[in-house]
């Protein structure tokens, strides 16, 4: 598994990509850089770039729904970048876990998703 956290816009836009199954360690790495960017903004907006997804492990899905449902009113705006159908499928899914907009973009579109993420900032 790859996995890395940046920062744009002054932490208000958090890039997530990942590579492979992502692990409950990837989680530890991520939620606090997360939540202490909602402490300071109220709520922040994500980008995560999958290439090569293979899904969750149990105890990162587990994080995962707990983070979902923390942070449920938090995350303002979400675009998820992807190369498959089901990737495309997990936009859809995310929306009874949060009120964020939510928008798929083909991993081609990667620029697109970087403007969508940044509009209105």
């Amino acid at each position: 598994m790859s996995f890395s956290v940046t920062e744009i816009a002054e932490g208000k836009i958090i890039r997530v990509e990942l590579q492979g199954k992502l692990t409950k360690e990837a989680y530890e790495m991520f939620v606090p850089l997360t939540e202490e960017r909602i402490k300071q903004f109220g709520k922040v907006r994500m980008l995560v770039v999958l290439r090569d997804f293979h899904g969750w492990d149990a105890g990162a899905l587990w994080e995962d729904i707990k983070f979902d449902l923390k942070h449920f009113n938090h995350i303002e705006r979400l675009a998820i970048v992807g190369e498959s159908k089901w990737e495309k499928g997990m936009a859809v899914f995310c929306r009874v876990f949060t009120t964020a907009k939510i928008k798929y973009f083909d991993i081609n579109e990667l620029e697109e998703a970087e403007q969508w993420i940044r509009e209105g900032l």
